[in-house]
């Protein structure tokens, strides 16, 4: 504990903070952020979508494939004549096999496909028995296309009630 001195009184104790250290403290924090910010950002906007090795998969005819992409940066779907490719700054494009919705119809439609497949199985505890009987949401997003166009349809195939939600990738060449 300090003891201040001087003054000609009786010697009381210091009961002021020192903040020396808390300034100390905050400006290495501060200085961490400035560099690892700048770095964050970049590695982010140069992400790819890797092309990795897997098997081929034995898909069930009730699997739910869903195709996702974005307009390109002059505002064009897929399909449409000078389409450039999907952009991240585009909007949202969603495909329940090749047929385009929107997001509450991409829920719907979900919602009703997988309900028409438990019911023709014999219910909930029916198909819960068998695993393999439940369907599987595989998606097939370009590389291009926005998270946050990837995200808001497996939370709305979620919502659905899909538990299973898969990626399509590019497999490996094994000739190359």
């Amino acid at each position: 504990m300090a003891i201040s001195s001087g003054g000609g009184g009786a010697e009381k104790p210091m009961s002021d903070i020192n903040t020396t250290p808390l300034v100390d403290v905050m400006l290495v924090l501060l200085i961490i952020f400035l560099i690892a910010v700048p770095v964050a950002i970049q590695s982010i906007e140069q992400l790819k979508v890797p092309i990795i090795e897997s098997e081929e998969s034995q898909d069930k005819v009730e699997n739910l494939m869903l195709s996702i992409t974005s307009t390109d940066v002059a505002g064009l779907s897929p399909g449409e004549a000078g389409y450039s490719g999907a952009s991240r700054e585009g909007a949202c494009r969603v495909y329940i096999n090749d047929t385009p919705v929107n997001s509450d119809e991409l829920q719907e439609r979900s919602f009703n496909r997988l309900d028409a497949i438990v019911q023709r199985e014999g219910g909930p505890e029916a198909i819960a028995e068998d695993p393999e009987k439940i369907p599987q949401v595989h998606i097939r997003a370009d590389q291009n296309a926005p998270w946050k166009c990837v995200a808001g349809a497996i939370y709305q195939i979620q919502a659905a009630g899909y538990p299973t939600v898969g990626f399509i990738s590019t497999p490996i060449d094994p000739d190359a």
